[in-house]
């Protein structure tokens, strides 16, 4: 049994990315270097406008500021390792290599559920208890909000880490994705992964109904409001977030809460490609076309905006 821990630890993954056994990918390369540039361009300018802009140094923007910096992180754990794979005959990534993507992709992604849930509960508060917002979403609270944000990242990345790489893998060392993802991994294993399988879909079931609950309340009071002035104001606060919160976890449902049966292995690429690269970058464009402030402050910087 050592034997067999001590190969699987020195093993090599091949990423067979978007085809199958060695040559160059020349369009997901060049798709993915568009989308990562325009990716880390949106979400720098978005830090930088809230970082120097006195007026946006509020809770909203606070917790905004650091969802871009998530953005910015897991698709640089993605598209920079997936661009060289595309680029190269060999593909291969070690399992250290492996284990250490998934385990920071873990730790950014799970992080970004809970700021975007910590995002539902500042809309929530700030269209359902007004009076209460300046006490209930204070400098100190959203510091706590975003602290446990990681936390809970750390946490569950390191059991889903620990989970999926004290399996033992044998037969195939080809990984159907362009990056180590708990779905293509578990395929791999040959022991037993319903527990694996378990841990993911509550962890996706618990944070989804999380941030959606948060949304029906939001939703509820914003009916009860008798003018459609008051409506629409109350509406047009938070309907960027609804939009960002819509697409991504419509998609993180779809890889990580479904059974494996129902995705096939190109679906999940498709899906997945939507979710770590298209997201972060529609992110910034979501947030400053929907928001005065912040347009503003992005014209100052691009004119053409």
């Amino acid at each position: 049994m050592v034997q067999d821990v001590n190969h699987t630890a020195e093993m090599e993954f091949i990423l067979l990315g978007f085809g199958r056994g060695p040559g160059l990918q020349v369009i997901p390369f060049v798709m993915f270097l568009v989308i990562y540039i325009i990716t880390v361009l949106g979400n720098t300018i978005l830090v930088l406008i809230i970082t120097a802009n006195s007026r946006l140094h509020t809770p909203m923007y606070f917790l905004l500021m650091n969802l871009s910096l998530l953005d910015l992180c897991y698709s640089s754990v993605i598209a920079p390792r997936a661009m060289v794979s595309f680029l190269t005959d060999t593909k291969t990534i070690s399992y250290r290599g492996c284990a250490t993507q998934f385990f920071f992709f873990a730790l950014f992604v799970t992080t970004e559920t809970f700021i975007l849930t910590a995002m539902a509960y500042d809309r929530y508060t700030a269209i359902c208890n007004p009076l209460l917002y300046p006490t209930t979403m204070s400098k100190p609270v959203c510091i706590q909000l975003v602290v446990g944000s990681y936390l809970c990242g750390s946490m569950n990345a390191m059991v889903q880490t620990g989970f999926t790489f004290t399996l033992h893998f044998c037969g195939s060392n080809e990984i159907d994705h362009f990056f180590c993802d708990v779905p293509p991994l578990l395929t791999l294993s040959c022991t037993d992964t319903y527990i694996n399988q378990m841990v993911m879909f509550a962890l996706s079931v618990i944070t989804t109904v999380a941030i959606f609950t948060s949304y029906a309340y939001i939703l509820s009071t914003i009916l009860k409001t008798r003018s459609a002035e008051g409506r629409y104001k109350a509406f047009s606060t938070c309907a960027s977030h609804m939009m960002a919160v819509s697409l991504f976890y419509g998609t993180v449902f779809f890889i990580y809460a479904q059974p494996a049966a129902i995705s096939t292995p190109n679906q999940s690429k498709m899906v997945s490609v939507f979710y770590t690269l298209v997201i972060p970058m529609l992110n910034p464009l979501i947030y400053s076309l929907r928001n005065k402030d912040v347009k503003e402050d992005v014209k100052k910087i691009v004119p053409v905006f």
